[in-house]
């Protein structure tokens, strides 16, 4: 039995609220359980300069946790002046998991920067905050669109990711940090609705695992994510 009761391949109670923030230019509040991200998309007229005078767009990502998002306080990394190791990690998988399915060379010289910022935190922050960003995105494009400075959203794909492991010797869906904190291995799945892969991140925390667990964990992660999917679609009024 999962410390929440859950079927092993039952994700968490998931909401996708679009346009949760008032002013920027797409934004999404990923709640997986008790797990909460707020996914902002901005818009930027300046490429970096790597891409001036190319043609070719940019999407990139910054990740934050709120001081209290978990059992205790830990000081903004502002205020320590640096940025940790595992932040910069994570927001670099945002950023490539969300580039993955942007047609660069469509967008034109525009940049869109995804802000995620972790509300309340219980296991799986980053599936999240690349769950939610990619509908931040796909508004911010929308509204580059009613605006008429682009054609049509220049995404290919549905981008989604979610957490597998094995507990207590079982492979699990969507771990919540009880799961994730006593988990055998654990592993995080970004996959597209299209069912390819984007990145793979998997760990054995106790002991190695199998090629045929990793297989059980994908096979978990391809349902998660073609749930996910079509809980993006409903949050941007898109057909199923």
């Amino acid at each position: 039995m999962r410390p929440s009761g859950r079927a092993a391949d039952q994700l968490r109670t998931i909401s996708l609220e679009p346009n949760a923030s008032k002013y920027a230019e797409g934004s999404c509040l990923a709640r997986f359980g008790d797990t909460h991200v707020l996914c902002t998309a901005s818009i930027d007229e300046k490429v970096p300069g790597f891409l001036r005078n190319t043609g070719k767009g940019w999407v990139t990502a910054e990740y934050g946790m709120l001081p209290r998002s978990t059992h205790t306080r830990t000081d903004r990394e502002a205020a320590r002046g640096k940025q940790s190791g595992r932040t910069q990690e994570i927001q670099r998988l945002i950023g490539r998991s969300l580039r993955s399915v942007t047609n660069l060379k469509a967008m034109g010289e525009i940049q869109i920067k995804i802000d995620c910022d972790v509300l309340l935190a219980d296991g799986g922050t980053r599936t999240a905050s690349i769950t939610g960003g990619y509908v931040a995105l796909y508004l911010a494009f929308q509204k580059l669109v009613d605006r008429g400075v682009l054609p049509a959203v220049p995404l290919t794909d549905q981008v989604a990711a979610v957490s597998c492991g094995i507990f207590q010797d079982e492979a699990v869906l969507d771990l919540d940090y009880a799961e994730d904190s006593n988990a055998q291995a654990d592993a995080n799945f970004v996959l597209t609705a299209k069912d390819l892969i984007v990145e793979v991140q998997g760990t054995a925390e106790d002991h190695p695992f199998s090629q045929g667990q990793l297989l059980e964990l994908m096979g978990l992660a391809r349902k998660g994510v073609a749930e996910l999917a079509v809980l993006q679609r409903r949050a941007l009024g898109l057909a199923d």
